[in-house]
């Protein structure tokens, strides 16, 4: 039963909230490769949906407008592709990885 005195003890008692001061290396590191992964195969689908000129397009504006036509191949095979998935997974981790080590070791002091 709550009494007003236990109320009260309650209300001007402070609460110990758990303040986060740790990530989870393998975690972040893992939501940021597929982050990546997913920003990937938006690229791919993309690619393969608005075509040479829409890609082109697209990004030329989202680069402030760095030509691309140059350089851009829309004959990507598929095992190209899928080589890509998995770099752009493992670079993101490790982007993620440090990402969450340089917060922990600062978060320490």
């Amino acid at each position: 039963m709550v009494t007003a005195m236990s109320l009260k003890t309650q209300i001007i008692k402070p609460q110990k909230k758990k303040i986060m001061n740790n990530i989870n290396i393998k975690r972040f590191g893992f939501a940021f490769g597929l982050t990546g992964a997913l920003l990937y195969l938006g690229c791919i689908i993309l690619m393969a949906t608005v075509g040479h000129d829409g890609t082109v397009k697209f990004f030329n504006s989202l680069l402030h407008g760095l030509d691309i036509t140059s350089f851009i191949r829309m004959q990507v095979p598929l095992w190209e592709g899928l080589i890509g998935i998995v770099e752009t997974f493992i670079v993101s981790w490790l982007v993620g990885a440090c990402i969450a080590v340089f917060y922990n070791i600062s978060a320490k002091k």
